[in-house]
């Protein structure tokens, strides 16, 4: 598979993109060479493929056998598609979900991001980039651990939206709000300059930890389904800039 081109994860001194001995994937794809493809991809990564499936219902049992770091799942599969599979995983489990679509169709994207997955590929892909998504949804993973270890202290409320640092909760008039790790990370880059306009760029960089900007769709995405759990009129676009989270006029 090729992709015209790929965005490069910013660069790791302590070569913390390698992954541990104990880092698991489950992989649900139908189409068996592409599933062979990728076990053989993210094996030479070093990576452990503890699972193989190729339709969604088996996918979620091995997720729930094996409870991976990371499950790789296909939208369109038998007997259970990929986003009821994904809405069941992340009932389940806190493993980062990656889809894969066939097509380039933004209400797969938005309902597999809604549902919670945590980032999407188009076909055809690179297996290099998808790699590169991989590194960089098991960082957050690893980030995510380490401030729930040593978590920011307090609450931070604008107007009827509530950030909870330390359980990473959100709430919206009292109302918990379930957020994937993706969508809390982004929200809480945005709440940390409230109405500042933050570039695609800089989300990226921040929140996906991309060096540049070919990944700026995958943020626009992302920001289609926030705005769908916490409403719209909370999060400004800013045309041909970014966005900004809005908050009550003081």
């Amino acid at each position: 598979m090729t992709a015209p081109e790929s965005p490069q994860p910013v660069a790791d001194d302590d070569q913390s993109h390698v992954p541990p001995l104990t880092t698991r994937v489950v992989i649900a794809e139908d189409e068996a060479l592409i599933r062979l493809d990728l076990k053989e991809m993210l094996e030479e990564e070093g990576y452990t493929v503890v699972g193989e499936a190729g339709d969604g219902a088996t996918a979620v049992e091995l997720a729930r056998e094996h409870r991976p770091d990371l499950v790789i799942l296909d939208v369109k599969m038998p007997v259970l598609d990929g986003i009821s599979a994904a809405e069941r995983i992340a009932g389940e489990s806190i493993a980062p979900v990656l889809m894969l679509t066939a097509r380039d169709d933004e209400t797969d994207m938005l309902v597999g991001l809604g549902v919670g997955a945590d980032d999407y590929m188009t076909k055809p892909f690179s297996m290099r980039e998808l790699v590169a998504r991989v590194h960089v949804l098991l960082r957050r993973v690893e980030r995510a651990a380490l401030a729930a270890v040593t978590p920011r202290s307090g609450i931070l409320r604008l107007g009827e939206l509530e950030i909870d640092h330390a359980q990473r909760r959100v709430r919206v008039r009292n109302d918990d709000v379930h957020l994937t790790p993706t969508e809390f990370d982004l929200l809480v880059c945005l709440a940390n300059t409230p109405r500042a306009v933050l570039s695609r760029e800089q989300l990226l960089a921040e929140v996906w930890d991309w060096a540049d900007a070919s990944g700026t769709r995958t943020v626009d995405s992302h920001i289609k389904a926030l705005r769908r759990k916490i409403g719209a009129e909370r999060i400004r676009t800013v045309h041909g800039v970014g966005y900004a989270l809005e908050t009550p006029a003081p």
